[in-house]
């Protein structure tokens, strides 16, 4: 099971994408296509045209990581926007991979408590 910090930032690319692309191709698609920054920590995820199989790219110190999931059937929940990326949450991310759909579900309103300074420095280098 993948496990991210809070403060991770998850974008999903929009539309289908070649799963036959690699680390430096699909680094290249989140430079060029989302106007983000693969070396910056980030989880970017990636989908095929049926939806079936997922990568994601992640930048860490010594390397990049690729995961990738394939659905022996079925589908995933991939969200239909005129965005180029939709950004999501680490929790978000996993209900996804766990066969949930998002556009179904209502995020609640609730208190989440005053920001430490440790959590406002961290949102700020973001």
């Amino acid at each position: 099971m993948l496990s991210f910090s809070q403060t991770t930032k998850v974008y999903l690319a929009t539309g289908a994408t070649d799963m036959r692309k690699a680390f430096d191709t699909l680094a290249a698609l989140v430079s060029e296509k989302l106007g983000r920054d693969p070396y910056a920590g980030d989880v970017f995820v990636f989908c095929n045209r049926p939806r079936n199989r997922l990568k994601l790219l992640v930048w860490e110190p010594s390397g990049f990581w690729l995961c990738a999931k394939r659905l022996e059937k079925g589908t995933f929940a991939w969200p239909n926007s005129s965005d180029v990326s939709v950004t999501l949450t680490p929790q978000e991310l996993s209900l996804l991979l766990g066969g949930i759909d998002l556009s179904r579900v209502e995020r609640r309103q609730w208190y989440e408590g005053p920001l430490t300074k440790e959590k406002k420095e961290a949102m700020a280098s973001v």
